[in-house]
């Protein structure tokens, strides 16, 4: 599948999007948000971690459509500002979510469940006999000089750095339903907390 194709299947979102906001007088908030999260934010979802390591200008038409979205389920003008909508949903960017997605399956291929050739494509740190290797849990990052230009959108070397900028409380969790939820507690807080700084550029100008 080409990161193109990805990007240009999102226009049926958008119609979708349009036929949701014709009806949107004649639906309470619960409902509209049940239709939006089913027919949209699972079409913004599909694949991305393909769109791993893309520049924030190759994002932008995902979050543009993520915020409409949000603005839909709110009823409220094109230009209010999203970040506090986005929140109120308890929603990840839309970079949040690739990265999230990224980190999940870095985390089934370091503990299962996973296909073989994607277990193949992390490998644990080795660590001094004295540490117990949960006590780090970190993944080596591959050489880059083997892998080209292209290097840095691969998963085998987005994986390991993205999972070693995670929290020690995170990465060292041995549940997955335990893991992915402080996977996005701690990318909710990265990404839309108040404190954190600039929030991806105001979710890219709304």
């Amino acid at each position: 599948m080409l990161i193109g194709d990805n990007l240009a299947s999102q226009y049926p979102t958008c119609i979708l999007l349009y036929n949701i906001r014709r009806i949107r007088p004649f639906l309470s908030q619960e409902a509209t948000q049940l239709l939006v999260q089913s027919l949209v934010i699972l079409r913004l979802d599909y694949c991305n971690s393909l769109l791993a390591g893309l520049p924030l200008r190759a994002i932008r038409p995902l979050q543009l459509v993520q915020n409409t979205a949000a603005r839909l389920i709110f009823n409220l003008p094109k230009f209010t500002h999203v970040t506090p909508l986005l929140r109120s949903l308890h929603w990840l960017t839309v970079v949040a979510r690739i990265r999230f997605k990224t980190l999940m399956l870095a985390y089934k291929a370091k503990n299962g469940p996973a296909t073989p050739y994607l277990m193949a494509m992390v490998k644990s740190r080795a660590v001094p006999r004295a540490l117990r290797p949960s006590s780090t849990a970190r993944l080596e990052p591959p050489s880059l000089r083997t892998h080209g230009r292209q290097a840095s959108r691969l998963f085998s070397v987005l994986a390991p750095k993205w999972w070693n900028e995670l929290p020690l409380g995170v990465r060292t969790e041995e549940s997955l339903g335990v893991f992915k939820r402080r996977l996005k507690t701690h990318l909710f807080v990265m990404h839309l907390s108040t404190s954190t700084g600039p929030l991806f550029g105001q979710c890219l100008s709304s």
